[in-house]
């Protein structure tokens, strides 16, 4: 489970941070009982982020099954992906 206060904090950190595979390494550290992945957000078409914010979007992992798909239930949510926006 991981709430919305949870991604409200790593929103921030991020936003503070910068988003790059480091800070997403440092998230990894900080916090070992959430999966993160770190991608673009185009590789995530048809999806709905649970944060949106104008360098990233946030979306949430369910990772119970064998295969990890997209949720956007907080209840079942292991882990977070890290999308990258594009911006010109």
């Amino acid at each position: 489970m991981i709430t919305l206060e949870q991604i409200n904090v790593l929103a921030t950190k991020i936003e503070t941070l910068g988003i790059d595979e480091s800070t997403v390494s440092t998230l990894r550290q900080q916090y070992p009982n959430i999966h993160f992945t770190y991608c673009m957000d185009d590789d995530l078409p048809n999806n709905k982020p649970v944060i949106e914010h104008k360098d990233f979007n946030l979306y949430l992992i369910d990772g119970r099954e064998h295969c990890l798909c997209m949720t956007n239930d907080f209840n079942v949510a292991t882990g977070v992906v890290v999308a990258e926006t594009y911006s010109e």
